[in-house]
């Protein structure tokens, strides 16, 4: 009865009681609770909850977790993840698997709001990435997630030899951080990338930007090119395959290779990433290209790719273009035109600015 006599409706005191359900005493469904073992049976434990009665755990439950109950005995204290509140038998029904999945993910939680690096242990790899555990929890680390040793550096087309390569880590301890944690969809990502970010950010700072740098080419990829520096090897940098020379590279082998000594100019320094280049100390060929080729130059060239809108042709230290419509189609070029074949060009035009000289075919 309230104070002015009125007596408050029952729909408002079950609101008032799901809301402050701890005030009340009131389990419901998903709470986490703790008990003594009262019994132990081959098809059920029983759980003394205190005020909140008796707890069971039902066969089922007990298949999968035979480890974590095989040393239980009567008074023996276990958490588990509240089923149902008052079952048919009038138990209060209990997951114990669920709760250890929940404490899990709360831990992981925590984990990540620290931000700091955690070991982990690869347990199997496949193409997109690592398998690990953390917490008794299925966890994942991309391939883009690893860190510069470990990256597969293979073309992008060689499927197995990336998986094979990621299944050679299998047992390895890695330092991780958690970058994604959903316990509602199950996800867990880890990077090894972010993880060592740290330790390089704090190298970096050892160099600058426009510095020339000594090193060794520690791996290829399509995209660039891995040099670890000579001074400290715990440091390496990535030539793009932009910055391998002043002409346009496919494949960025035909410049270095692997264990190859090099010298290259610090271009960028960000996040502790180290982005470095080639051609910054290569000699610029178009600064005086247009006074070495003028219009109606004859020059020798090979014919490095084509595509549907012509061709590109290295000659001396630069690189042309010869336009499809010289010869009227793609399946007409190709007959006049070989990859990796010699012919004789005349210069049409040279444009320094743009970066480009264009040929046509001497008849």
């Amino acid at each position: 009865m309230l104070g002015n006599g009125v007596k408050p409706s029952i729909s408002k005191f079950a609101e008032l009681v799901k809301t402050e359900s701890a005030a009340f005493g009131v389990l419901k469904v998903g709470d986490l609770v703790e008990g003594a073992l009262l019994e132990k049976g081959a098809r059920r434990l029983l759980v003394d909850l205190g005020r909140h009665g008796v707890g069971v755990v039902y066969r089922g439950e007990l298949m999968g977790m035979r480890g974590a109950v095989k040393d239980l005995k009567p008074g023996d204290s276990l958490h588990a993840k509240v089923v149902a509140v008052d079952n048919d038998e009038g138990y209060v029904e209990l997951s114990i698997a669920e709760a250890g999945r929940q404490k899990a993910w709360v831990a992981v939680t925590e984990l990540k709001e620290k931000g700091e690096p955690i070991v982990v242990k690869v347990t199997s790899a496949n193409k997109g990435g690592l398998v690990t555990e953390l917490e008794g929890l299925s966890a994942f680390i991309p391939v883009s997630q690893l860190a510069p040793e470990h990256y597969p550096r293979l073309a992008s087309d060689d499927k197995s030899g990336i998986e094979s390569a990621l299944q050679a880590l299998a047992g390895t301890e890695l330092s991780v951080k958690i970058i994604d944690a959903n316990p509602r969809t199950g996800k867990l990502i880890l990077s090894e990338r972010e993880a060592s970010e740290v330790s390089t950010r704090e190298l970096a700072k050892n160099y600058s930007e426009g510095q020339t740098i000594e090193g060794i080419v520690s791996g290829i990829a399509d995209f660039g090119v891995f040099v670890r520096f000579t001074d400290n090897p715990a440091v390496e940098g990535l030539i793009h395959v932009s910055e391998l020379d002043h002409r346009m590279v496919e494949n960025p082998k035909e410049v270095v290779k692997v264990d190859e000594a090099v010298k290259a100019k610090i271009v960028e320094i960000k996040d502790g990433r180290i982005s470095l280049s080639l051609k910054a100390l290569k000699e610029d060929p178009w600064a005086n290209a247009a006074d070495r080729y003028p219009v109606g130059t004859e020059v020798k060239g090979t014919v490095y790719s084509t595509n549907p809108f012509g061709a590109l042709v290295n000659f001396d230290d630069l690189q042309g273009q010869i336009h499809v419509t010289e010869f009227g189609g793609v399946e007409e070029m190709k007959k006049h035109l070989g990859t990796g074949k010699s012919y004789s060009f005349v210069v049409q035009d040279v444009k320094p600015a743009e970066r480009r000289v264009l040929l046509k075919l001497k008849k």
